[in-house]
């Protein structure tokens, strides 16, 4: 951590379904930006809430994200699919690209950030 910022709270852990997602808004190098979480267990996978084909979300309505039964986070813009590791696209228009990944922690049952990585 830069500065001696503290993590910062983004949502409790039990908030986000096990396999499932939620979008946050943080503050990251002093932008505010939504995020997407992905939750594997005790595990959470951050990124930008943004696709980057296109620069869109990639929610089809706020907080809601579409996920195909082998598991790929689907763009509801433009349909690029996205596999939930590294958050690499893998089928669609930005293939070989890949989402911006955002370090976030898990710790006393709450999904934290760094403000200032």
């Amino acid at each position: 951590m830069n500065n001696g910022d503290a993590p910062v709270r983004l949502i409790a852990l039990d908030a986000i379904p096990d396999g499932g997602f939620a979008e946050v808004e943080a503050a990251i190098d002093g932008d505010a930006e939504s995020l997407l979480l992905y939750r594997e267990g005790v595990q959470v996978r951050a990124w930008l809430n943004i696709c980057p084909h296109a620069g869109r979300r990639l929610d089809w309505s706020p907080g809601q994200f579409l996920k195909t039964k082998n598991g790929l986070l689907v763009c509801a813009a433009h349909g690029a699919s996205f596999e939930l590791v590294r958050g690499e696209c893998v089928a669609g228009p930005c293939r070989g690209e890949a989402l911006r990944a955002v370090p976030v922690m898990v710790r006393d049952g709450d999904v934290l950030v760094d403000p200032s990585p």
